[in-house]
This record gives structure tokens, C-alpha cells and sequence, in this order.
């Protein structure tokens, strides 16, 4: 197996056992969100993305998609905005909310992460941080491709 590989499968537990908290559903999550709208969340890229963009992202239907989108904008935590050019268009954004939203219903707990973070060096922490962006886009470029 390749040194590369095996390093990431290894390390992903490692990452997931140390900051894991339990999966929360409406009720008992802080947000009052369920898993699949901190997912919905969770995927809304930085710049905004278009609820089709979203929904094939997600593997979804469109119309699986709609309710949990007007109960986010509803709640504050994503904009939708109408494209200037064709009002029909729609681009989904998250506000500050959202994001506070993401780190309070994250399987991974913040403070811990936080925590973890604290033990390592400025560019050790940077590494670190921007191999997981990276990692994490092409993850997300790679389901794309193959969904």
C-alpha cells in the first residue's frame, strides 16, 4: 500500500476518536438543526453555490433540497440571493450564523480541535490545515466526478 494512503487512513481515526462527540438530532442539538441541514451546511462552499450545484453535490434531489434551504434562510443561517442578470437564479450563501452553526453541530468538537491545535507550532498548524483544505476539495472534486 502506498506510504501516502495508508498515513491518511491512519490518521483519520486518530483525528475522529479525539474529537468526536455524538451525532445530535433536532432536539438535542444547540442549533435546533438536524443532521441533514448541518450537512446541507456544511457543503455550501465559500463563495455560495447554486441549490442544483448543492443538490448533485449532496446526491439529492432538487426538491429534497428546497425545504431544508427555506428553513435555513428562514432561521438566518444562509442567504439566497437572485442573480442580477436572471432573477431565477439563486445563490446560496452562509452568514456568520451558518458558520457558528457548522462548528456547533460538527461531529468533531471544536474546543477539542482547538485544543489539539494549540499543541502544534504556527507552521506546523498551517500544514496542517491547508493539507485537510486541500484534502477535503479534492474529495469533494473526485464525488462529483464519480456521483
Amino acid at each position: 500500500m502506498d506510504a501516502d494512503i495508508f498515513a491518511i487512513i491512519r490518521a483519520y481515526p486518530q483525528i475522529y476518536m479525539a474529537c468526536h462527540v455524538d451525532h445530535r438530532d433536532r432536539r438535542s442539538s444547540s442549533t435546533g438543526l438536524t443532521s441533514r441541514e448541518a450537512t446541507i451546511l456544511a457543503h455550501i462552499e465559500g463563495d455560495g453555490m447554486t441549490p442544483s450545484a448543492l443538490a448533485e453535490h449532496l446526491g439529492i434531489a432538487r426538491s429534497t433540497l428546497s425545504p431544508s434551504v427555506r428553513r435555513l434562510a428562514a432561521l438566518g443561517m444562509i442567504t439566497v440571493e437572485s442573480h442580477a442578470q436572471d432573477r431565477r437564479r439563486k445563490t446560496l450563501s452562509l452568514t456568520s450564523a451558518g458558520r457558528a452553526a457548522i462548528a456547533q453541530g460538527s461531529v468533531l468538537d471544536p474546543e477539542r480541535v482547538k485544543q489539539i491545535l494549540r499543541t502544534m507550532d504556527r507552521e506546523n498548524r498551517q500544514k496542517a490545515v491547508e493539507g485537510l483544505a486541500l484534502l477535503a476539495k479534492a474529495a469533494r472534486r473526485w464525488r462529483d466526478e464519480h456521483s
